[in-house]
């Protein structure tokens, strides 16, 4: 697969990780993007953006913390909105990778 599609893959993902990440507990900004990179190999920079959209579309609420260093931590929680798009977002992920599995003829 080239980079170009590569990409495309992981940012229509991205928001399903995010929500799957919020869902075992909040967290903050930098910690989201820690894990995104580890597991699935998404930038520090695309976090942020969607972070802001994710709140407009009030997916997940917010609250600051003091930090033991530096300025305070911006923590995102999921609402319910955002558990329930979890919910159908996942079953959504299922369905499409359970269709694509079978054409490439591994189920």
């Amino acid at each position: 697969m080239t980079e170009p599609n590569q990409i495309q893959l992981k940012k229509g993902a991205l928001e399903l990780c995010v929500l799957a990440l919020l869902a075992r507990g909040e967290s903050y900004a930098y910690e989201i993007a820690s894990a995104l990179a580890a597991g699935v190999g998404m930038g520090e920079g695309t976090i942020y953006p969607l972070m802001r959209r994710m709140q407009d579309d009030r997916l997940v609420e917010t609250r600051l913390a003091e930090s033991n260093s530096g300025p305070p931590r911006k923590y995102y929680r999921l609402t319910p909105a955002g558990r329930a798009a979890f919910a159908a977002q996942k079953r959504e992920w299922r369905t499409f990778t359970d269709a694509v599995n079978q054409l490439l003829g591994e189920r």
